[in-house]
């Protein structure tokens, strides 16, 4: 074997500076793939960490105005929603909602206490929103359905809030005045990039009691159950309900103006799509680039072939065995293109590792689309897989080439 491993090194050496620029074109060609994994990744990374805790099968419905006249009311009609919608939608899609909750967004209000205040935007609200909105509990609790049946005068508040109104101090079970009405604390929840750090949230019901709403809510949401785990599933559902959303609030069906619909399950659905592209288009170009790497080793083996037809046909007039000529054409093969693959692989990854160092430490303006842009070790496997596959098939022609020649005309050739 070190007699093996000695002949394929005289061999390099002879030829430097092609050997240099044949495995220079694997080492890119790996090098990239592992780049644009490592940058297919951090979009990935992203996506998942924009989404954080919030349910990825909630869909939200606004009130709009109305662009067709319909049932002999005039366009331009202003369309609100109600609890009634929310008791239909429950009810009527049992099967495919898990539950549904409205919202009350009742503006900007001052929130006091004692010396301290601040402006927060106030929010009507259910239980379930802790679970729609990916809220987390600092302290205490949310808004629960005890709350809801007494139209209890309970708050929620931020810890920004909390910071601001009470300092080190415990908030909980104190009273906060809400421009003119006093309201108890109940809990403290956290903030993140994505939530307004000043929101404040109170008991739907006695948001619509205190506030003058009657039994209108700005808005509502539900979430899908599992049923809706597709794309057709998800349209399917999708036009039935704004059929019946229709019907309930006597607007066109074709009137895409008067409601207004978010469904963070088609936006998922469809970012999944371009991730999946996305990872399939980097393999493609990837794989591209490095078989340009593997083509050159080819043919510079093709060459070395022709260089050594004498060579080999010594070999074989001596006792050489057609297996010991493959043999040896195939580890040369394999030998240039795993080292210097293998540097390509290391270079990529200290790449990728040094881009997930600067992003981590905020560095970048587009650190929310690009997050931990790093190939995990299976990929580093996979990719020397390829790589050892792809010097054998680089090497294994030409070699076949070597092993057909017949010894008289090796022997002949000058």
């Amino acid at each position: 074997m070190l007699s093996l491993l000695y002949e394929i090194l005289t061999t390099i050496r002879r030829n430097k500076m092609r050997t240099f620029l044949t495995g220079f074109a694997v080492a890119w060609g790996i090098f990239m793939l592992i780049v644009l994994l490592g940058s297919g990744n951090g979009l990935k990374n992203a996506f998942s960490e924009n989404w954080g805790d919030r349910l990825i099968n909630v869909v939200q419905v606004w009130g709009g105005r109305t662009n067709i006249p319909y049932a002999g009311f005039q366009s331009g009609r202003w369309i609100e929603l109600d609890n009634k919608d929310i008791q239909f939608t429950a009810a009527e899609f049992s099967d495919e909602v898990n539950f549904a909750i409205g919202n009350v967004q009742l503006g900007s209000k001052n929130i006091s206490y004692g010396t301290e205040y601040l402006a927060s935007n106030l929010q009507g609200g259910s239980p379930q929103r802790l679970i729609v909105a990916g809220l987390k509990m600092a302290q205490g609790r949310y808004i629960n359905d005890l709350d809801i049946r007494e139209k209890r005068k309970s708050i929620v508040i931020s810890q920004r809030a909390k910071e601001i109104l009470f300092k080190k101090d415990d908030a909980i079970g104190k009273k906060v005045n809400v421009a003119g009405i006093n309201y108890t604390v109940v809990g403290v929840y956290y903030i993140d990039d994505r939530q307004d750090a000043t929101d404040s949230h109170i008991p739907l019901s006695t948001a619509q009691i205190v506030y003058n709403r009657g039994i209108n809510v700005s808005n509502l949401s539900f979430t899908l159950s599992d049923k809706i785990n597709d794309e057709p599933s998800n349209t399917d559902f999708m036009n039935r309900y704004k059929k019946r959303f229709a019907r309930q609030h006597q607007i066109s069906p074709d009137d895409d103006n008067a409601i207004w619909y978010s469904n963070r399950f088609e936006s998922y659905l469809e970012i999944s799509n371009v991730n999946r592209f996305i990872n399939i288009a980097v393999w493609i170009i990837g794989i591209f680039t490095l078989l340009s790497g593997i083509v050159g080793v080819s043919n510079i083996m093709l060459i070395t072939v022709r260089e050594r037809t004498r060579e080999f046909g010594i070999r074989k007039a001596i006792g050489a065995s057609p297996l010991s000529i493959l043999k040896l054409v195939v580890l040369e093969s394999i030998f240039i293109t795993t080292i210097f693959g293998y540097i390509g692989l290391m270079c990529g990854v200290g790449l990728t590792e040094l881009l997930a160092g600067f992003f981590a430490s905020g560095g970048g303006e587009s650190r929310s689309i690009f997050v931990n842009p790093t190939v995990d070790i299976n990929v580093a496997i996979q990719a020397t897989l390829l790589l050892i596959i792809a010097g054998t098939l680089a090497g294994f022609f030409p070699a076949l080439k070597a092993v057909k020649i017949k010894t008289i005309e090796a022997l002949n050739n000058r």
